[in-house]
């Protein structure tokens, strides 16, 4: 029985994982569509994330199961429910990613993002991806240093929001009311998936020690 209830633990986690690189793949799919204006690569991002919220209900019958079955306390009880806040935190960045797609989808087929900012909007792109990655091999490895310099890592994308702002509120900017908000828009989600990246890595944190990651130092 116990073997039985730990595999269970670690179908949950293994879930967790499968989450987090179908969302880091439809960010970055989102991504291409949004810049190269594919409609068919958008919409199947769109129609996507329905695997992402099925993953997420399976893994929650999955928790109030094993929390009904095995009543469990200290350690077991803090991965179920640290695995239910890390799904929600994943589920949360699929719609972020189809938020993007679905951008990309009502402008077209006119471009959704200017030329002279396809450079930052790619490498928030490809960093939204490398941060899902990191999250993803935390969940594995539960390994403490990765998931603190996850966080430092998404200073990155702090930086490339403030850089859209800039060319937002720059007196040369000339692509109209209507650019400027999805612009904005697209920089939201593209930090609100970041964030969830780094809440995924300080849960894992948390998952381990027991303390909340700003009471944890790194080892190196």
């Amino acid at each position: 029985m116990r073997d039985a209830y730990h595999q269970e633990l670690d179908a949950i986690s293994d879930g967790l994982v499968d989450m987090a690189r179908l969302v880091g793949s439809a960010m970055g799919r989102a991504t291409t569509a949004l810049l190269d204006g594919d409609l068919e690569l958008a919409e199947s991002v769109i129609a996507g994330d329905e695997q992402v919220d099925d993953l997420q209900r399976d893994l929650e019958n999955r928790a109030i199961e094993l929390l009904a079955r095995q009543q469990p306390v200290a350690t077991d009880l803090r991965i179920v429910v640290t695995s239910l806040r890390m799904s929600a935190d994943l589920e949360r960045s699929g719609d972020l990613a189809q938020h993007v797609a679905k951008l990309a989808r009502r402008r077209f087929p006119d471009p959704t993002v200017p030329r002279d900012l396809h450079r930052t909007i790619l490498e928030m792109g490809q960093l939204s991806q490398r941060l899902m990655a990191q999250a993803a091999e935390v969940i594995i490895t539960k390994n403490l240093d990765d998931a603190l310099q996850l966080e430092r890592d998404d200073d990155r994308m702090d930086e490339l929001h403030r850089l859209l702002f800039q060319h937002l509120l720059d007196d040369r900017w000339n692509h109209g009311v209507e650019t400027a908000v999805d612009v904005t828009l697209i920089g939201r989600y593209y930090e609100r998936f970041a964030d969830h990246a780094v809440a995924v890595a300080k849960r894992v944190v948390f998952l381990v020690t027991g303390e909340h990651p700003d009471g944890v130092t790194a080892t190196i």
